[in-house]
C-alpha cells in the first residue's frame, strides 16, 4: 500500500454535516466485514437513526446485494424492515486519471450520504484499491473485522515466530496510523480504530487464547481498541439471501425459530454496537 498517495477527499473533510462515517476495512477477504456492517447498520436503523450504506466493492457488490435482498424480502412478504439508503461506488474506467476520478467520486456520494443521514457506513473491498484507500480515510470510526487466528493477525503486526513478541506493526497499522495523522493535521477528530476478534470459536483452546493475549498486547502499540465480534454460525450466512440480521428474528411467517444460539448471536450484536461508543448512541436496540 502506497501511503503518500491516501488523501482526505474535499467533501469528506466538510464538517458542516454531523453525519458519523463508519467504515469496515480489511485488507483480508473473508473476515466478515460485510455481515459485521449490515448488523450494524440495522442496529443502527433499529435505534432511530437514518442511515446511508456505501459499497466500495463494485465487482462483487456484496453488501449493496444484501441490503437489495433485504428490499425484495420486504416487498414480498409485506414486512415492515428498516432499511438504508445504499449506492455502489464504481472503479474508474478513466485510463488518463483513475484515481482523481474515483476519489471524485467518492467524495460525491459521501457528500450525498451525510446530507440524508445521522450515520454513513462504507464496506471496502478485501484487497488493496485505491477506492479502499479513500474509504478508510473517510472513517471518523474504523472497524477491522479479523479471523481470530494468527494468519489474520498478520495484518495488525509482525510476531516473533517463536516468542511471539511484536516485533513491529504491519504494513497496514501503518496505513492506518497514516490516515490518522491526517486527519489530525486536517483539523478533524482523531479516527477510532476498532479491531474486532471474528468467527471466534466456543471452543477454549490453546491457540484461541494466544491470539487473544497478541491482540490484547498489540493493541496499545497500534492505537486501536478491541471489540469481541460474533462466533462463528451457520445462522449468519442463512440469513443473506433473504437480506435480514439477527435483530429482525423472529419474523411471522418464517420459518427460523429463535434458539438460544440466535439470542446469544443478538446479543454480540448488541454488545458490538455498545463498544463502537457511536455518538447519539446511548443503548443497542432491544436492551433495557
Amino acid at each position: 500500500m502506497e501511503l503518500n498517495k491516501t488523501v482526505l477527499p474535499d467533501a469528506v473533510a466538510d464538517a458542516t454535516k454531523r453525519a458519523h462515517v463508519i467504515v469496515f476495512g480489511n485488507e483480508k477477504g473473508g473476515t466478515g466485514k460485510t455481515t459485521t456492517a449490515m448488523h450494524i447498520v440495522v442496529a443502527l436503523l433499529r435505534s432511530g437513526k437514518t442511515v446511508s450504506a456505501i459499497d466500495l466493492d463494485s465487482r462483487q457488490r456484496t453488501f449493496a446485494r444484501y441490503i437489495e435482498n433485504r428490499k425484495e424480502f420486504a416487498e414480498r412478504t409485506g414486512h415492515a424492515l428498516p432499511l438504508p439508503d445504499v449506492e455502489v461506488v464504481e472503479r474508474s474506467k478513466n485510463a488518463g486519471d483513475s484515481a482523481a476520478d474515483e476519489n471524485a467520486r467518492l467524495s460525491d456520494a459521501i457528500a450525498r450520504a451525510k446530507q440524508a443521514a445521522d450515520f454513513v457506513v462504507i464496506d471496502t473491498p478485501g484487497n488493496d484499491t485505491n477506492l479502499s484507500r479513500q474509504g478508510h480515510a473517510a472513517a471518523d470510526t474504523l472497524v477491522t473485522p479479523m479471523n481470530d487466528s494468527f494468519l489474520d493477525f498478520d495484518l495488525l503486526a509482525k510476531l516473533d515466530p517463536e516468542t511471539l513478541d511484536i516485533k513491529g506493526p504491519s504494513l497496514y497499522s501503518e496505513f492506518v496510523w497514516d490516515c490518522r495523522k491526517r486527519r489530525l493535521i486536517a483539523s478533524r477528530a482523531n479516527l477510532d480504530w476498532v479491531v474486532m476478534r471474528n468467527r471466534v470459536s466456543s471452543i477454549e483452546a490453546r491457540n484461541k487464547r494466544k491470539v487473544a493475549a497478541a491482540v490484547e498486547r498489540v493493541s496499545s502499540r497500534i492505537g486501536c481498541r478491541v471489540a469481541s465480534g460474533f462466533s462463528e454460525r451457520v445462522i449468519f450466512r442463512e440469513l443473506f439471501p433473504l437480506g435480514l440480521t439477527m435483530l429482525d428474528l423472529p419474523l411471522a411467517g418464517l420459518a427460523m425459530p429463535l434458539t438460544m444460539s440466535h439470542i446469544a448471536a443478538r446479543q454480540e450484536v448488541r454488545e458490538l454496537l455498545s463498544t463502537l461508543r457511536l455518538p447519539g448512541v446511548e443503548k443497542a436496540p432491544g436492551t433495557a
